[in-house]
């Protein structure tokens, strides 16, 4: 498996845990899209960083080639999902009113 299936499959996963296992629903809702806009230039950046001075390589056997603020464009799918997770868990723990330690 490549890391643009891997990326792919993280959308569809990510996306039926919001829909259907939490039911959050945040792809739905303006709240979610907005604050992603605003979590998106801070993952370009850090993207671009992190890729243009070869911090971090892909194999271009692994990725399509498709590069976004030089990193690949699978970066910004597998951003995405971890987004929305992290999002969904963080809605979900606060409606159980998780204790604190």
């Amino acid at each position: 498996m490549v890391y643009t299936d891997i990326a792919i499959i993280s959308i569809i996963f990510a996306a039926i845990v919001d829909l259907f296992i939490i039911k959050n629903k945040l792809l739905t809702k303006k709240v979610f899209w907005t604050s992603y806009a605003i979590i998106l230039p801070f993952q370009l950046i850090t993207n671009w960083w992190l890729t243009s001075r070869n911090i971090v390589m892909y194999s271009p056997d692994a990725i399509t080639g498709i590069r976004v603020a030089s990193a690949p464009a699978e970066d910004l799918l597998f951003g995405f999902a971890l987004i929305l997770l992290v999002m969904n868990l963080w809605v979900y723990w606060g409606k159980k009113g998780i204790q604190k330690r």
